[in-house]
Parts: structure tokens; C-alpha cells; sequence
């Protein structure tokens, strides 16, 4: 039979059916769920490119079994956060990925799940925010590039891969030092966000400096951040510094959105067995203790280190590869916590349209 029920059960059913693959109340799904003439179709407020034929043979099985007979479509359509700062122009969310001290991986998992969420369907860019430390050039692999202006007034982005970026480090020779004061610094982090003519972007991931100073008080009080993300280590002494990060994003009212985990084990290529080089579990804890999710545990791989350093992220050099798919999932989880967690911005008179002379694809 073809629609042999009346409308409205027919899309509760398409909606039950949703709700059952991602482990979701029935209400939460139903406003995704609508009936196109002869078509049903489901609209993500989230990114899962990877994942829509999946869910569409999963729902046109169900209906079979169901002697339901109707074309089914997947798509997206990212929201806005509603935040209590102005959007940014042709910003819909800005996502900050933050640690309470260096050296766990913070750039690398920047640039990686931008890449991720890409493939997962969003238009993404990066915005480098470690004034003093600048890394997204190198990883990008084009130190040497330098923003175009149209009207000396404005950055066009640069453009690698289809994801857009802008850093410190594409206006400061790489041999030099930007050695300013705090309240400089955070100027210039802020001329580098309002200055760049971005493209619309579902998602502008925010490259952070460590710790818990200026910079970061610039971005929670002067940037409209969807929320953030804390990455950490295994090891105790990285998860009392991420702690501290958290601490500090709950004064200043930012959503803490989750956690990553880099250098969770370290996996032999020969027999498959795993170490825990840096302690086991600790983020885990971590996000028991604060009721936070836990996105992603990333391994301790040399392949990760490689592809950053050469300026060819793994994510996108190599995006078969069961590491990229860790990110994509980790990608997923983040998009689909913040449709979840975030109220939706009523209006988007933010988003004017990509400007002319950017090429996005």
C-alpha cells in the first residue's frame, strides 16, 4: 500500500522511527519529520553527511516491513545557537576548542575535526586564536600564504581544502615573535574575528591558546561562542588543568559542549594490543564528574603527529582511514550535542551570504 494512512501517522511513524535509531525521545525527532507530497523526509538539525544513506535504508525497511511503499530523504540543516552576544556576520556557530594547558593536542584535534565536520556535510572554518603561538598555518601547510583585501578594510580567508582560515600567522612573518601585552593580543584576536569577510559558515572552530588568560576572556566576553570543548590528556596533572578550564568557561557562562581525550592508548600495528601509556580512563571521570559528554578518545598515533607536521591533516589526507573516521564520529557527537543542548537562535539576520570575491565551495 502506498500511504495508506492518514498523513500525520504516517510522519509520527517516520518519527518514532528516528527517534528509535538515535536512542531519542519521540519529541525531539518529530519536528525533523515532514510529509512532501509523496515523499518522506527527515531534516537533521545536525551534521552526519556520512550517515544519511544509512538512516534512509534504515527507515525504508521499517516502512516495508510495515507494507508502508513511499521515497525517503535525508538531509541537514544546520541552526544557529542562540547566544546573549550578536552573531558574527555569516557565522552561525562559533565553537571553541580549549585546554587548561599546552601539549595534549589541541591544534591537531582543531584542524582534524574541522576537517570532519566538512565531511560530514558543514561549511567550516578555522580561526586561529593562539596570538603568540600561531600553529593552523603550519598544519595547513601554507605558511607562506597571505589574506587578500578588496576594500583594504577586510581579510578575505584563506582557502585549503574547502575549509577557510584565518590566523596571526598569516599576517606575521614566521621567524618573528608577536611579543605584546595582553590587551593588544586580545585586540588583535578580536580584529582577526570581525575583520575577516567569512563566507557563511555553519561552524567556525576556534583554534585556543592554553590556560586561562586574556585571550580566553576576550572569547567569552567579547565573541558570541556557541560553547566549547575541552580537550585533555589521560594523566592527572592534564586533567586538573582541563578542570580549570571548565571552571573558568561555568563563570563566564559558556556551554562546556564535551570532551576529547588525545593519547588514550597506544595501539601495536603488530598484534593489536593496547597501552595506556598516560594513565586509563581519566577523561572518562572527567566527564562523569562534570555530566558531560565524552566526543571522542583519541589514540596515541604517529600518523596523527606525521600528517600535522607536514601540513596535510590526517583527516583529510588520508579520509578512509579508521582514525578519520574517529574524528568524523567525534564530529557527529559534537554536532548533534549542540542541536540537542542549544536553544536555537530565533532569526539569522547575521547571515548576509558569502561575500563577493570569496570562492567557497
Amino acid at each position: 500500500m502506498f500511504f495508506s494512512r492518514k498523513p500525520d501517522k504516517t510522519v509520527e511513524h517516520l518519527a518514532g522511527l528516528v527517534a528509535k535509531y538515535y536512542s531519542l525521545p519521540i519529541e525531539e525527532t518529530r519536528p525533523w519529520c515532514r510529509q512532501d507530497n509523496d515523499k518522506l523526509v527527515v531534516t537533521l538539525p545536525f551534521c552526519a553527511a556520512t550517515q544519511h544513506q544509512r538512516l534512509r535504508q534504515h527507515i525504508e525497511d521499517s516502512l516495508q516491513a510495515k507494507e508502508i511503499h513511499a521515497a525517503v530523504e535525508v538531509t541537514q540543516q544546520i541552526p544557529s545557537a542562540q547566544t546573549k552576544l550578536p552573531g558574527v556576520t555569516n557565522i552561525r556557530n562559533i565553537v571553541a576548542i580549549a585546554s587548561g594547558k599546552g601539549g595534549v593536542g589541541k591544534s591537531t584535534t582543531s584542524i582534524n575535526l574541522a576537517f570532519a565536520l566538512q565531511q560530514e556535510g558543514a561549511r567550516v572554518g578555522v580561526l586561529d586564536a593562539d596570538i603568540y603561538g600561531p600553529s593552523i598555518p603550519i598544519m595547513l601547510g601554507n605558511t607562506s600564504a597571505r589574506p587578500a583585501s578588496v576594500d583594504g578594510k577586510h581579510m578575505q580567508p584563506i582557502e585549503v581544502g574547502g575549509l577557510v582560515a584565518n590566523s596571526i600567522g598569516y599576517l606575521v612573518p614566521e621567524e618573528d615573535a608577536a611579543v605584546w601585552r595582553g590587551p593588544m593580543a586580545s585586540r588583535a584576536l578580536k580584529q582577526l574575528i570581525d575583520e575577516t569577510h567569512w563566507p557563511v559558515l555553519d561552524y567556525l572552530i576556534v583554534d585556543m591558546p592554553p590556560g586561562t588568560g586574556d585571550i580566553q576572556l576576550t572569547m567569552a566576553q567579547q565573541v558570541p561562542l556557541s560553547g566549547a570543548v575541552i580537550v585533555t590528556t589521560p594523566q592527572d596533572l592534564a586533567l586538573a588543568d582541563a578542570q580549570k578550564g571548565i571552571a573558568m568557561l561555568n563563570k563566564v557562562n559558556v556551554p562546556v559542549l564535551g570532551l576529547i581525550e588525545n593519547m588514550s592508548y597506544y595501539q601495536c600495528r603488530s598484534c593489536g594490543a593496547k597501552e595506556y601509556v598516560f594513565s586509563h580512563g581519566g577523561g572518562t571521570k572527567l566527564a562523569e564528574r562534570y555530566d558531560l559528554p565524552l566526543l571522542g578518545a583519541m589514540p596515541l598515533d604517529m600518523q596523527i603527529r606525521e600528517h600535522a607536521d607536514s601540513g596535510a591533516p590526517l583527516v583529510s589526507a588520508e579520509p578512509d582511514s579508521p582514525l578519520a573516521e574517529a574524528y568524523r564520529e567525534a564530529a557527529r557527537a559534537l554536532s548533534m550535542t549542540m542541536s540537542l543542548t542549544l536553544s536555537a537562535r530565533t532569526d539569522e539576520t547575521n547571515i548576509k551570504g558569502d561575500p563577493i570575491g570569496v570562492r567557497f565551495q
